[in-house]
């Protein structure tokens, strides 16, 4: 471990029943601040879910919460700690990592379907300290890599990243 300060991220956004978890890597320094997940004004993860699931973008954040939570999506980050100067996911310290506790997580929600990775970070860090750490139960799930919704994944225009949301979550939306 390192003696730098780490940074926690927060409790699942999860309702009674998920058939959906959405992991990011860890929050950036406008979501800690704002204590919301994708609070930067510039992240696509809320108009993304909004026009997926008809939200009204502009309710306050704990009633979107509940609106998406009750669509059977839960949201989460795979890191339950690490240093991280800035908000770039190149920058986590390596020998800093906490993973999230994910044998409990779906053990409680066995009725989650699909894990979805906001980005190639989250599944990095999944796949390193979550599956290979065999912290996951035994439960069939598939797995999904999506476009970062982030401002720092300027690759893909807004349009392109809802696209690619929009085909792996417009099918879940009308069957959940």
């Amino acid at each position: 471990m390192t003696n730098k300060p780490l940074s926690y991220s927060f409790p699942p956004l999860v309702g009674s029943n998920p058939k959906v978890l959405i992991l990011g890597s860890m929050p950036g320094i406008a979501s800690l601040q704002a204590q919301q997940y994708y609070a930067h004004p510039r992240n696509a993860f809320w108009p993304i879910m909004a026009e997926i699931f008809d939200l009204d973008i502009n309710t306050p954040y704990p009633h979107r919460c509940q609106l998406l939570t009750a669509k059977g999506v839960a949201v989460w980050d795979v890191l339950k700690a690490c240093h991280r100067p800035g908000s770039l996911d190149q920058h986590i310290d390596a020998n800093s990592v906490q993973a999230n506790d994910f044998r409990q997580f779906l053990s409680h929600y066995p009725e989650i379907e699909i894990i979805i990775f906001n980005g190639a970070k989250a599944e990095e860090l999944f796949r390193r300290h979550v599956l290979n750490a065999h912290s996951v139960p035994q439960q069939k799930l598939a797995y999904q890599r999506l476009p970062s919704t982030s401002p720092a994944h300027a690759a893909l225009t807004l349009e392109q990243k809802m696209d690619a949301w929009g085909k792996v979550l417009q099918p879940i939306s009308t069957s959940i």
